[in-house]
C-alpha cells in the first residue's frame, strides 16, 4: 500500500505540488490531489495517451476555449431543494462554465479519416479511431452540452451577467417607474440644493448623497432648522448631518417601494429559470468532472512541455530501460542542462542492481530518481527520459531509505530496516519492485553484511526487481556470483578528487574511502596506519577496482567520441547525397532551359530563313535554290530536336559539335559551287546571315545566291580596317577580321560574318542586276539622297537622323499613297536604328489600319505592333516595335 511517507521520501509530494500550480481551477486541483497508482496496463496508456493527445491538440488548434472553469458544484447541489434558486452570479458563472463545456466537447468529438494510433490497432476499438482525439473523447462520452438551457439564460442574463429589463413584463415596468422616480427625486434635489446654496444654508461644493438607501443633503448642524426634512444621520465627527428634505420623503418612499418590488421580480425570475435548470444537475455535475479531468490533463501537458518529459512505450514484457532519465526534483534545484542524466536497465535476467562507489557519488540520488520516476509514470504523468526507453509496470514499490528510528515505537535505526525487510519479503513478488538505500547498515559490519546478503537470496528466490545501494564487499560478491543479480558503480574522477555523478553498469565500485581521507587532510601516518590495519590485499583489491574503473571510462569516453563521429560521417554523406542530387536536379533544369532557349532562337532562324526565301522568290530565283535552303532549314531542325531525346552532357556535347562539323562542310562546299559559278553573268547575291544560339556554341548559317564572276575580290586586298560594302549596296563597314574564306564586318555597329566573294572595297566597281525590293529600298535611302544632296553617306544619313521624326501619319491618304509613305517611313526606321515608332491611320472605315499591319507582318525587323493605349488614340494609332 502507498502511503504519504513513501511519496515523501521519493519525493512526489513536489511533483504534486507542481502539477496543482499548473491547474486552471479548484476543481483540477482536486483531481491531482485524488491521483492514485496504477497496475493495469490499459490504465496507464490511456492516461499517458491523453497527454500525447492534448499536445497534437495544442498544436493543432487556435482556441481550445478553458477560459471560464469555475467550481459551482456548491450552488448546484443546493438547488435540488425545492424553493431554492441560484443568485445572479452563479447563474452567469453557469452560463460561462457551459460555452467552457460546449468548446471542449466540440472540439474532442472532431472525427478523421485516419487518426493517429501510436499504441497499436489493439488498444483503441474500432469505434475510437474515427476521432481526431480517440482518448480524450472518451471523456466527452455522454456528457451533454446543454443548449436550450444556454438558451434560455440568454434570455434574461446580458454580457455583463445582469438580468435584463426584458426577462420579464413587470420586471420591464418596475424599472422603467425606477428610473422615472428617481429623476424626479432628484430634480427636486437639485432645485431645494440651489435655493439653500443661494440662501447660504448649504455650503456651494456639496451634493446629494445616499443614506440607508434615500437621497439626503448633507448640511451643517447649525442650519438643520433651516431644511425641512427627516435627520437620517450625521457623520462621525458631527459637523454635518444628512437630511431628507419633506419634498421628497413620498418621493423616495415610492422608490424605495419599487425597488422592493424588482428585488422580488428578479427572484420570481431565477426560481423560475432554476426550476427549468433544477433536473439537469446531476448531468451539470458530471460534465463538470469532464472539465476537472481535462484541467488535469492540460496540467500534465504544462508539466511536461517544463521539464521535457514524454509519453514512454509502456509494454508487459517486464523491461526497465530508462535512458537518459533526469529527476525533475534536481531540476529545480539545478539548471535543467547541468543535470548528469541516468541509464539503468533491468530485465529478468538481471532483476537486481546492487551500486557502489563513493559517498556522496550519487548513490541515493539515483535509487531514488528510478522510484521517482516509476511511480510518476503509474500515476500517468510523463517521465523526462530519451524517447527511446521502455518501460513496465509493478504492482508494488517498497522502500527503505533514511532513519525512521521511532521512541515511542521503541525502534532503533536497524530495527526500523529490518522491520522494513520483514515487510518486503513477506509482500513481494515478481511484479515488485525494491529499493534499499545503504543495505546492512545500522549494526556491526560483518552480522550487518550477512543478514543482508541473506535477505537479498530471498529476493531472489522471489524475482523480485530492485536497485540497492551499499559499501559492503559481500555484497558486491554476491551479484558477481549471481546471474540475476549485476554491479553498478558511480564513477569518480581522482585526478580532480569529485564523483562524476555517472552510473557504470557491470562492475562494482570502490569507496576511495582513503583518497578522500587524504583530500580532506588527515595526517598522512593515519593514512598508512590504515593501510597497515586492513592489508595491502584489501588495498590492492580496491585500487584493482579503481583501475576499472577508470579504463572503462576511457573506454567509454573513446566510445561515445566514435559514435559521435559516425554520427557526423553519416550527417555529412547524407549532406553530400543532398547536394549532389540539388545538383543533379540544377543540372537538369539548366539543360532544360538551355533547350527552350535554343528551340527559342531556331524558330526565329526559321522567320529569318523563311523571309529570306521569300525575297529570293521575289526576286526570281532558281526553284532548285529555293528547295537546297528548305532542306537545309529541315536539316538543322532535325538535328536540334535530336539532342531533347538526350540528356547526358557528353552525347549533347557530341551532337553540338556534330552540327557545328557539318555547317562547317556545308559552308565549305557551297562556297566551292559558288566559286565554280563565278563566270556566270547577270548573278545577284544575297546574303543573309543568321547567328543562332544553341548551348552556348554559336553556328553561323549564311544563305547566298550565285556571285558575279566579275565582282571578286581578292584576299590580298582586304584586310582588317579596310573599308568595303557588300555587292549591290552603299553602305560601308570596316572589316574586324579576316577568317579563312569569310570576314567579319561591322555595319554602323551591326557585326556579321560574310564571304569574301559578297563583299567589295569602297572604290571597286560592280556591274549588279537588278536590285531585289529589300535592296532598292536601301538603295535607294543610301544612293538617291546621296545624289540629290550632294553629300557623303554619312553626312546623308546624319541628315536623315535629324529630319526623322517618331510619327508617321497616313491619314486622308488613298491606300497606295499610304503604302508608299508606309514603306519608305519602316525602310528608313529601320536603316536609322529606331526602336519604336508610331502609325496614325484613324480609325474611319479601318482598311488603313487594316492595311498598315498587313504590311508590318510581312518585315523582319518588325519584331512587334499593337493598339496605342486608349488614353493616347487606342484603335487610330499603331505602335511599332523595331
Amino acid at each position: 500500500m502507498i502511503t504519504h511517507q513513501f511519496e515523501h521520501k521519493i519525493g512526489f509530494t513536489d511533483i504534486r505540488r507542481l502539477l496543482k500550480e499548473r491547474c486552471l481551477s479548484n476543481l483540477g486541483m482536486e483531481v491531482a490531489d485524488g491521483l492514485v497508482f496504477m497496475t493495469e496496463l490499459k490504465d496507464v496508456r490511456n492516461a499517458l495517451m491523453q497527454v500525447t493527445e492534448f499536445k497534437r491538440l495544442k498544436a493543432e488548434e487556435d482556441s481550445f476555449g478553458l477560459d471560464y472553469m469555475f467550481d459551482i458544484r456548491e450552488p448546484l447541489n443546493r438547488i435540488r431543494i425545492e424553493g431554492t434558486y441560484l443568485e445572479e452570479e452563479e447563474l452567469f458563472d453557469l452560463r460561462r462554465l457551459l460555452t467552457t463545456i460546449t468548446a471542449v466537447v466540440k472540439t474532442l468529438k472532431k472525427t478523421e479519416n485516419n487518426a493517429n494510433n501510436d499504441w497499436g490497432d489493439d488498444y483503441y476499438d474500432a469505434d475510437a479511431i474515427k476521432y481526431t482525439y480517440p482518448c480524450l473523447h472518451k471523456l466527452t462520452e455522454d456528457v451533454d452540452t446543454f443548449p436550450r438551457l444556454q438558451q434560455l439564460i440568454d434570455n434574461i442574463l446580458d454580457n455583463k451577467g445582469k438580468i435584463k429589463d426584458t426577462a420579464s413584463v413587470l420586471l420591464l415596468n418596475t424599472r422603467r417607474d425606477l428610473r422615472r422616480m428617481e429623476g424626479t427625486v432628484s430634480a427636486i434635489l437639485n432645485r431645494i440644493l440651489r435655493e439653500a446654496q443661494r440662501d447660504g444654508i448649504i455650503e456651494k461644493d456639496v451634493a446629494p448623497t445616499m443614506r440607508d438607501g434615500r437621497l439626503v443633503l448633507p448640511v451643517s448642524p447649525s442650519m438643520k432648522k433651516k431644511v425641512q426634512g427627516i435627520v437620517h444621520d450625521e457623520s462621525a465627527t458631527g459637523k454635518t448631518v444628512f437630511i431628507e428634505p419633506a419634498a421628497v420623503v413620498e418621493a423616495n418612499n415610492r422608490i424605495r417601494d419599487l425597488e422592493n418590488e424588482e428585488r422580488r421580480e428578479l427572484i420570481n425570475i431565477l426560481k423560475g429559470i432554476t426550476s427549468e435548470l433544477r433536473p439537469l444537475v446531476d448531468g451539470l455535475l458530471y460534465a463538470l468532472a469532464m472539465i476537472a479531468q481535462i484541467d488535469l490533463i492540460q496540467a500534465k501537458t504544462s508539466f511536461a512541455e517544463t521539464f521535457g518529459a514524454i509519453e514512454p512505450v509502456v509494454s508487459d514484457d517486464s523491461i526497465l530501460g530508462i535512458i537518459q532519465a533526469r529527476s525533475p526534483i534536481l531540476a529545480l534545484k539545478h539548471d535543467n542542462q547541468t543535470l548528469v542524466p541516468l541509464d539503468i536497465t533491468l530485465t529478468p535476467e538481471k532483476r537486481i542492481l546492487i551500486i557502489s562507489g563513493p559517498n556522496a557519488g550519487g548513490k541515493s540520488v539515483c535509487l531514488k530518481t528510478v522510484g521517482l520516476l516509476q511511480y510518476m509514470l503509474q500515476m500517468g504523468l510523463p517521465i523526462p527520459v530519451n524517447e527511446n526507453s521502455t518501460t513496465c509496470l509493478f504492482d508494488n514499490i517498497f522502500i527503505d531509505i533514511g532513519d525512521e528510528q521511532s521512541i515511542e515505537n521503541d525502534l532503533s535505526t536497524y530495527s526500523s530496516h529490518l522491520l522494513n525487510m520483514k515487510h518486503m519479503m513477506r509482500h513481494a513478488n515478481a511484479r515488485t519492485l525494491i529499493l534499499i538505500d545503504e543495505f546492512g547498515t545500522g549494526t556491526e559490519p560483518i552480522i550487518g553484511g550477512a543478514i543482508a546478503e541473506a535477505v537479498l537470496e530471498q529476493f531472489c528466490k522471489k524475482e523480485v526487481y530492485g536497485v540497492i545501494t551499499t559499501h559492503y564487499q559481500n555484497l558486491k560478491q554476491f551479484a558477481e556470483t549471481h546471474h540475476t543479480v549485476a554491479n553498478g558503480a558511480m564513477l569518480y574522477d581522482r585526478h580532480k578528487m569529485q564523483p562524476l555523478y555517472q552510473l557504470a553498469i557491470g562492475q562494482p565500485g570502490s569507496s576511495f574511502a582513503i583518497d578522500i581521507a587524504r583530500k580532506i587532510g588527515l595526517p598522512e601516518e593515519v593514512i598508512t596506519r590504515v593501510t597497515q590495519l586492513i592489508g595491502t590485499e584489501h588495498i590492492d583489491t580496491d585500487k584493482y577496482l579503481q583501475d576499472i574503473a577508470r579504463d572503462k571510462r576511457y573506454w567509454e569516453n573513446k566510445r561515445q567520441n566514435i559514435h559521435q563521429q559516425e554520427k557526423q560521417l553519416q550527417q555529412t554523406i547524407t549532406n553530400l547525397e543532398s547536394s549532389a542530387q540539388e545538383v543533379q536536379n540544377q543540372r537538369k533544369a539548366i539543360i532544360q532551359k538551355a533547350k527552350e532557349e535554343a528551340e527559342e532562337l531556331l524558330r526565329e532562324a526559321n522567320r529569318r530563313i523563311e523571309n529570306t526565301i521569300r525575297e529570293i522568290k521575289e526576286a526570281q530565283a532558281e526553284k532548285e535554290n529555293t528547295k537546297k535552303l528548305r532542306q537545309e532549314l529541315d536539316t538543322f531542325r532535325k538535328e536540334v530536336q535530336s539532342i531533347e531525346e538526350d540528356t547526358n552532357d557528353e552525347a549533347i556535347t557530341r551532337k553540338i559539335q556534330q552540327i557545328l562539323a557539318r555547317r562547317e562542310r556545308h559552308a565549305k562546299r557551297m562556297q566551292e559551287k559558288k566559286e565554280r559559278r563565278e563566270s556566270k553573268e547577270n548573278a545577284s547575291s544575297t546574303s543573309i546571315p543568321s547567328t543562332a544560339t544553341v548551348f552556348g556554341t554559336t553556328a553561323v548559317i549564311g544563305f547566298a545566291a550565285c556571285q558575279s564572276k566579275n565582282n571578286t575580290t581578292s584576299t590580298s586586298t582586304l584586310s582588317p580596317g579596310t573599308q568595303v560594302k557588300m555587292k549591290g549596296m552603299n553602305t560601308l563597314g570596316t572589316i574586324i577580321a579576316i577568317k579563312g574564306k569569310k570576314a567579319e564586318v561591322d555595319f554602323n555597329g551591326i557585326k556579321t560574318i560574310l564571304p569574301i566573294t559578297s563583299i567589295q572595297t569602297s572604290s571597286g566597281r560592280t556591274d549588279s542586276p537588278e536590285p531585289t525590293k529589300a535592296q532598292s529600298r536601301y538603295q535607294q535611302l543610301a544612293e538617291g539622297h546621296a545624289y540629290a544632296g550632294g553629300g557623303t553617306q554619312s553626312d546623308i544619313i546624319q541628315s536623315r537622323n535629324i529630319s526623322f521624326m517618331q510619327q508617321l501619319d497616313l491619314r486622308g491618304c488613298r491606300a497606295d499613297e499610304a503604302m508608299i509613305k508606309l514603306t519608305n517611313y519602316i525602310d528608313d526606321a529601320i536603316l536609322l536604328g529606331a526602336k519604336q515608332v508610331r502609325i496614325l491611320h484613324g480609325t474611319g472605315t479601318g482598311a488603313l489600319r487594316q492595311l498598315t499591319r498587313q504590311y508590318l507582318a510581312t518585315v523582319p525587323n518588325v519584331t512587334d505592333f499593337r493598339d496605342e493605349h486608349v488614353q493616347f488614340g487606342g484603335t487610330g494609332i499603331t505602335v511599332v516595335e523595331l
